[in-house]
């Protein structure tokens, strides 16, 4: 199979990837929300810790799969795939937590 048989490819068809200085970006701001996520630990939130952390996990989720992982630039069936796990994912963690919260069988 000779060169000439693959159809010409411009750059304007494919997707731009990410530069340099936007990886650098992207990963100050997720250092910033670790150190959100870990400052949990040593300061009292409250009763607003637990949702403020599963809202910092699903952000970051999305700045890792949107960027690192280039959903970002590709199909959107794939981005509707994801966006769909992680909604299952969530309301799945809710139910559990509903069901943990207002379980007050007797311990066996």
């Amino acid at each position: 199979m000779s060169t000439t048989d693959a159809p010409d490819q411009t750059e304007s068809e494919g997707h731009a990837h990410p530069t340099p200085k936007q990886y650098v970006n992207i990963a100050i701001v997720l250092a910033v929300l670790t150190a959100l996520e870990v400052s949990t630990y040593f300061f009292d939130f409250g009763t607003i810790a637990i949702p403020l952390l599963v809202v910092l996990m699903v952000v970051k989720f999305l700045y890792v799969a949107g960027w690192f992982m280039h959903l970002k630039f590709d199909s959107p069936i794939f981005s509707r795939l994801m966006y769909t796990g992680l909604a299952f994912a969530l309301v799945l963690y809710a139910i559990m937590a509903i069901v943990t919260l207002f379980d007050h069988a007797p311990a066996i």
